[in-house]
């Protein structure tokens, strides 16, 4: 069992309240996923759980955690630093129980994961390996330790969607408690049986959560059917009032202008209108309180919304805007061959994607197109890496890095489409590493948003914002009016948004049916 009362939680820099009076309780065979939308503190409530002082630097906490006994297996959001160094031996000889391990049982580790069989012995770096490859290295070394609780942030980024399959499968088969941040809404779809869904509200001035042990497709129609019901309630409410009110004053000023009007030979008169003003004021008094209990407007957090592109990016049908070819594709240290005779043609409007196993040299391949097209006079592209650091100085704020003009009216354009992507003012001036994956990935596709881009280079464009915000992120795109080449594992993603998708293998990339 796991079980967290009453917790707490306010971030000491400006003093928001990220959760309030959270309660919960979980048991063996509970697949749980925490969803909301960025900056709302899923990462720091499951690093909470974890373990308390690991948010002891930015956050105010009170509350108790239960756990009788139970063994926490913790994948963090991002590899730890101090691992990136080690080499794969290292990293897995520190497990437990790694050297209990047969060679059979490591074999059919490696083959569930789809990595070599001398992967746990070899001697290259954590920080060398593909997104995806680090995500399997540390669930394999999870899994030695036999937790009894997992707590995953964020496993489906990077990984490739073969193992994203054997990742529900794990899910589903494990027998003690799993709880995890996912924003793949395919894999909550096909795992959850319980919804932690922390919102702000208000502005972010507000703090609510919602516990339901549903599964997500069912929390999504009845929560929504809920804000219909109870929006429709209150504009009745509304209704009904204004033409209570409307009566009641017309009553109201006609005793009123009786009253003032009534002669003073005439006191038997006076004395009804005063009695009859009296009960007026009474009525007035209890639609007061009969208002106190009127059906409020439901108060929720929107997904974002904003536009990419203008007129400007179409792309006739037939046009071949893009000729890319490689004759090899090798590591970024180029000690190995990844791929050989890659050619990329893009006509109009296409929306590719590249997909692959992990370590195929996806992001590798996607870099260096950018670089080629990104020089490119006759189109104008704009590109999104995986690693958003690459292209973003994360000692700045978001309004800086938009802008470097200083132009004040500039300023308050650019304040006002980060407050629709729900930033708040002090968000909006916060240095960028303060930020949460999300938040850098909306100043990315809002650079893009304000650009007269005609060409969008995306390497998983989608992996960091929630499953409300993705259907969203996956309409802006599906409409762009120019080209679009991604990467992408996201299952919705390809299906709702790509018209050709090519898998990139040993021999080039391969046009998949």
């Amino acid at each position: 069992m796991l079980q967290v009362k009453d917790l707490n939680i306010t971030h000491k820099k400006n003093l928001r309240t990220i959760l309030d009076k959270f309660s919960m309780v979980l048991n063996a065979g509970d697949k749980a996923v925490i969803i909301g939308e960025e900056g709302n503190g899923k990462t720091t409530l499951m690093k909470w759980i974890y373990d308390p002082e690991m948010v002891d630097d930015y956050t105010e906490c009170t509350g108790e955690r239960i756990s009788g006994g139970e063994t926490f297996g913790y994948l963090p959001q991002e590899l730890p630093e101090t691992d990136k160094e080690k080499t794969l031996y290292e990293y897995f000889a520190e497990s437990e129980f790694f050297f209990d391990k047969n060679p059979r049982e490591l074999s059919e580790l490696a083959s569930n994961y789809k990595v070599p069989v001398d992967f746990f012995y070899s001697d290259q770096a954590m920080g060398s390996l593909s997104g995806g490859e680090k995500v399997k290295a540390q669930l394999m070394r999870l899994l030695m330790d036999n937790p009894t609780v997992l707590l995953l942030d964020e496993p489906s980024n990077d990984i490739d969607i073969s193992t994203l399959e054997l990742l529900e499968k794990l899910i589903n088969g494990f027998e003690g408690i799993v709880l995890y941040i996912s924003h793949d809404e395919t894999l909550i779809e096909n795992t959850a049986n319980v919804i932690i869904h922390l919102e702000q509200i208000m502005r972010k001035t507000k703090s609510r959560f919602t516990i339901v042990k549903d599964d997500y497709r069912n929390y999504i129609e009845r929560r929504d059917e809920a804000f219909a019901k109870q929006e429709q309630q209150a504009l009745n409410d509304q209704r009904e009032k204004k033409i209570r009110d409307e009566k009641f004053n017309r009553v109201y000023n006609s005793v009123e202008h009786a009253l003032s009007n009534v002669s003073r030979q005439d006191p038997s008169t006076a004395k009804n209108l005063k009695d009859k003003m009296h009960t007026v004021k009474a009525m007035g008094k209890r639609f007061e309180r009969e208002d106190e209990n009127m059906t409020e407007m439901p108060q929720k957090e929107e997904a974002i919304f904003f536009k990419l592109g203008t007129k400007d990016a179409a792309m006739p049908a037939g046009k071949t805007v893009i000729e890319y070819s490689l004759d090899v594709l090798k590591t970024p240290d180029e000690t190995r061959v990844l791929s050989r005779d890659i050619f990329l043609r893009v006509r109009g409007p296409e929306r590719i994607c590249i997909v692959g196993t992990n370590g195929a040299g996806k992001t590798t391949l996607l870099k260096k197109m950018a670089e080629d097209l990104l020089e490119r006079k006759d189109i104008r592209a704009e590109y999104m890496p995986q690693n958003y650091e690459d292209l973003l100085d994360m000692d700045i704020t978001p309004v800086e890095f938009l802008d470097s003009t200083g132009d004040k009216e500039i300023r308050t354009r650019i304040r006002t489409y980060l407050g629709a992507l729900k930033y708040t003012a002090d968000e909006m001036d916060h240095p960028i590493r303060e930020l949460s994956g999300g938040q850098k990935a909306k100043v990315l596709l809002l650079k893009m948003s304000l650009s007269d881009a005609n060409v969008l280079i995306l390497d998983e464009p989608t992996r960091n914002f929630s499953p409300l915000s993705g259907p969203v992120i996956r309409k802006m795109i599906a409409s762009f009016p120019g080209a679009v080449i991604s990467i992408s594992h996201d299952r919705k993603y390809i299906d709702e948004v790509c018209t050709k998708v090519y898998e990139l293998t040993e021999s080039g990339l391969q046009v998949q049916e």
